[in-house]
């Protein structure tokens, strides 16, 4: 064996444990970001909350700035600190008057990161949100719209009723249509509420697709450097039957969603996983 062999052999242990040693540090840097961010997140919405509690005794409408404040300063930190952005997409689809959105659900992300793009949003949330402090006081002040899972039709009809008032005060009600989260790639699970509401309302509905949840995964701290792309899809018009908005809506939602999460895979350097496999 030649001295050049002999060194190559003596180098190659020490060069696998370098890039044994420079993963682990990307590991233990996206913890350590994340957790920053976690901090900065809660300090933020904690600050801002605060500052703002004399609006409580002012119109329900003085409090949009604040929270769209809230979402905006939060995606900023996002950014500075774990380097994911955002781009929209579709903006021409934006409504600016009364609308029903209906957004795909994969992260805490997009409860908070829609805010600022719509005039005056309303979500369509679990009830047990409003419990919360501080953040569910500002939920149920300014409007949000809180549904009792449990409560079956009656929650659909107070749903309806509570949608069709804000709708008409020329609000934007976002619901989404799996209620909970669904990891990216896997099989969604659409309920029938959104389908009650475009019967109710006879209103067009604007889908949302995203990929969220490849950068803001769910059940865990960690966020990843990334774009996260929102697209904002052409309104389905009203007048259809429940069967075939419901079908129309999912295969509109998953089949932009799927493009999204195969981007978002390349842009991440990672393999798709097939909804059999998820």
């Amino acid at each position: 064996m030649s001295d050049t062999e002999r060194r190559a052999d003596a180098t190659a242990p020490r060069a696998v444990a370098a890039g044994r040693l420079s993963a682990m540090d990307q590991v233990s840097m996206l913890l350590a970001r994340s957790i920053a961010f976690q901090i900065a997140f809660v300090l933020n919405a904690a600050i801002i909350t605060i500052a703002f509690i004399p609006l409580f005794v002012l119109p329900r409408r003085t409090g949009v700035g604040p929270m769209k404040l809230w979402a905006s300063t939060s995606l900023f930190w996002l950014r500075v600190i774990c380097g994911t952005r955002i781009e929209v997409r579709g903006r021409e689809n934006i409504p600016v008057q009364g609308a029903l959105i209906a957004a795909k659900h994969q992260a805490a992300w997009e409860t908070f990161a829609l805010m600022p793009l719509m005039p005056d949003p309303v979500f369509i949330l679990k009830r047990e949100l409003f419990h919360l402090p501080l953040w569910g006081w500002y939920a149920r002040k300014f409007g949000m719209i809180g549904i009792d899972r449990s409560a079956g039709t009656k929650a659909l009809s107070e749903i309806a009723e509570k949608g069709q008032a804000a709708i008409d005060a020329g609000r934007q009600v976002i619901i989404f249509p799996e209620g909970t989260r669904t990891a990216p790639g896997a099989a969604p699970a659409y309920k029938n509420g959104t389908a009650h509401l475009y019967h109710r309302l006879e209103r067009p509905v604007v889908p949302v697709a995203l990929n969220s949840g490849l950068y803001w995964p769910r059940k865990t701290i960690r966020r990843h450097p990334g774009t996260i792309v929102v697209e904002f899809l052409p309104p389905i018009p009203p007048g259809m039957g429940l069967k075939a908005f419901r079908n129309k809506l999912v295969e509109t939602i998953e089949t932009a969603s799927d493009r999204l999460y195969v981007e978002g895979c390349r842009e991440r350097g990672i393999t798709p996983v097939a909804r059999g496999d998820s």
